[in-house]
């Protein structure tokens, strides 16, 4: 379609152009300090989600096995629920001000992909092992499933980090 088309609100491209020329895009291509703010609290969100989440499998994976897995389970739901609440609005920020050419880049779509792989191994942990947690949440090594998934936990996080640093060379 072309460009007159999508601007009018018919294209494939219309929600892309009208996120690129709204007032948070405009603002947040033009004022000097918004974007660099907004992207210093992206990552200090993504910092305390994945401080939490490598804490949390690395208990799953055995250190710390004196405290229980359910106590430090409750207590970093609230840290990784505070890293959301700067994460989301955040990423959706810095979105606007290039929706075009972060909806075309390969490695931000491979970000959104990877986060989304985290979020199914986690509800996955959380519907299957995780439901056996009274058997090994003090002193006694988790099940081999529930390492397996800590470990693939780490990796893809880790690897969503690094693709948000190769945005910034992309």
């Amino acid at each position: 379609m072309d460009t007159i088309g999508a601007r009018a609100g018919i294209g494939p491209d219309s929600w892309l152009d009208w996120l690129d020329d709204s007032r948070l895009g405009l603002a947040m291509r033009s004022e000097l300090w918004l974007y660099p703010i907004v992207e210093v609290v992206h990552i200090i969100g993504f910092v305390l989600l994945v401080g939490s989440v490598v804490m949390f499998d690395l208990r799953v994976l055995g250190l710390s096995k004196d405290i229980a897995v359910t106590a430090l389970a409750r207590h970093l739901l609230r840290w990784s629920v505070a890293a959301l609440v700067l994460i989301v609005p955040a990423g959706l920020m810095m979105f606007t001000a290039h929706p075009h050419d972060f909806a075309t880049n390969n490695i931000f779509i491979l970000k959104l992909c990877l986060i989304a792989t985290a979020g199914i191994n986690a509800g996955l942990f959380h519907v299957g092992v995780y439901r056996s947690v009274a058997r090994w949440n003090t002193g006694i090594a988790a099940p081999a499933i529930a390492r397996v998934q800590a470990v693939f936990s780490m990796g893809l996080w880790g690897t969503v980090v690094l693709c948000g640093r190769l945005l910034a060379y992309t």
